[in-house]
C-alpha cells in the first residue's frame, strides 16, 4: 500500500512539473523590460549612431545557392502586375520629404499576394513594436492592436522573438537579446536606413550596436542579396510546409522599401514557397529581401484594418497573437 502511495504521488508531481513547464513555456506571460519610447531619427547628413543616441536595453545572458540559374531583379521584371492598387501620402512639408505608401494586390503562384511600396521622407524610419510595450516570454498581442497602439499607418507581423530563447534581439536601438543562435541569418537595418545580411556566429549582437544598428530581425532566411536569389527551391523553415503565408521585408535603395504578405492554406489562396517568394520579390526589383515569420502570423494592416486574409490554423482564420511588428507613422 505504501509504494503504491508513493507511485501516486510521484505520478502527480510528474504530472503538475510537466504542466507547470509547458504553461511556461507556452501560455504564461514573463515581461522582462519594457519597450524604450520611440526616438527620431535623423537625416543622413545628421545620422549618429543609435548605439549613442538610445540607452541598451535588458541584455540577456548568452545557404545553399539556388539550384537553377541565379534569378536576379532585372530578369523577371515584367512578369509580376499588380491586380489593385491604392496610395497615400502623408501630409507634410516640404514634398521631397513626405513618405509615400502604395498597396498593390498582385496574383501569383495561385496565391494572393500583397505589396506595401514605401518611399519614407527623409525623418521617418522603419520601426519595430513589442506586443504590450513590453520584451518578454509570452507576451503577446494581434499585430492590429499592436499597429493601433503605436499609431502605425502600415505595419506587419515581426520575427516573433518570443517563440526562441535565442536570437539577436535589437528594436530602436535598443538591445534586449544578446544570445547568438549558432549560424542564424539576421536582417540588420541601420540607422541610415540601410540593409545588411549577417551570421551571428560572425559578429556579437553589442559589436552590431556599435556599429549603428537600430532593428536586428532573427528569423529569416535572407532571400536576395544584392539582387539575387539566395535560396534554392529545396529551402524551408524548420518543418513547415512548401506553402504557406509568408512576410517578407525588402530593400529597394535609399529610403525606399516594400513590405510583402501573401495569403495562404485556404482554397482562394495555396501560399508560397520560399524560393517562390523570393523569386518575386526579385521580380520587383529588390536588392535585398529578408523572410519573416509566417504562416498565421502573416498579418499585413494598413490605415486602420488587416488587408489580408491571416489563417491562425490550418481550418481557422483570424490573427495570430505574435510578440512584435514592423511599422511605418507618418
Amino acid at each position: 500500500m505504501k509504494k503504491y502511495t508513493l507511485t501516486i504521488i510521484y505520478s502527480l508531481l510528474l504530472t503538475g512539473f510537466t504542466v507547470y513547464m509547458l504553461l511556461d513555456t507556452f501560455v504564461i506571460p514573463r515581461a522582462v523590460a519594457v519597450a524604450e519610447p520611440q526616438t527620431t531619427v535623423e537625416s543622413d547628413t545628421e545620422t549618429t549612431d543609435s548605439s549613442e543616441s538610445s540607452e541598451p536595453g535588458t541584455v540577456s545572458s548568452g545557404t545553399e545557392p539556388p539550384d537553377s540559374e541565379p534569378v536576379t531583379a532585372a530578369s523577371e521584371t515584367s512578369d509580376s502586375e499588380p491586380v489593385t492598387e491604392t496610395s497615400e501620402t502623408a501630409e507634410s512639408e516640404p514634398a521631397s520629404e513626405e513618405t509615400q505608401i502604395t498597396i498593390s494586390t498582385y496574383r501569383e503562384y495561385d496565391t494572393t499576394i500583397y505589396v506595401a511600396d514605401i518611399v519614407l521622407g527623409s525623418s521617418d524610419t522603419i520601426k519595430t513594436a513589442l506586443a504590450k510595450g513590453m520584451y518578454g516570454k509570452n507576451i503577446k498581442d494581434e499585430t492590429s492592436e499592436i499597429a493601433e497602439g503605436v499609431d502605425a499607418i502600415l505595419a506587419i507581423n515581426g520575427d516573433f522573438y518570443g517563440s526562441r530563447e535565442t536570437g539577436y534581439c535589437i528594436r530602436n536601438g535598443v538591445l534586449y537579446r544578446a544570445t547568438a543562435n549558432r549560424d542564424a541569418e539576421d536582417l540588420v537595418i541601420y540607422s541610415d536606413g540601410s540593409f545588411e545580411i549577417i551570421n551571428e556566429s560572425e559578429i556579437t549582437a553589442e559589436e552590431l550596436l556599435e556599429k549603428g544598428a537600430w532593428q536586428v530581425l532573427s528569423f529569416g532566411p535572407a532571400l536576395v542579396e544584392n539582387g539575387t536569389v539566395s535560396v534554392s527551391e529545396s529551402d524551408e523553415v524548420g518543418k513547415a510546409m512548401a506553402s504557406n503565408p509568408r512576410t517578407a521585408i525588402c530593400y529597394m535603395g535609399e529610403n525606399h522599401y516594400l513590405f510583402i504578405v501573401s495569403d495562404g492554406r485556404t482554397d482562394e489562396s495555396e501560399g508560397l514557397s520560399l524560393y517562390q517568394l523570393a523569386c518575386f520579390a526579385a521580380s520587383l526589383g529588390a536588392e535585398t529581401v529578408y523572410n519573416l515569420d509566417g504562416g498565421g502570423s502573416s498579418t499585413m494592416y494598413y490605415d486602420g484594418e488587416v488587408i489580408n486574409t491571416p489563417v491562425s490554423g490550418r481550418r481557422s482564420s483570424g490573427e495570430r497573437s505574435v510578440s512584435d511588428i514592423v511599422y511605418i507613422s507618418y
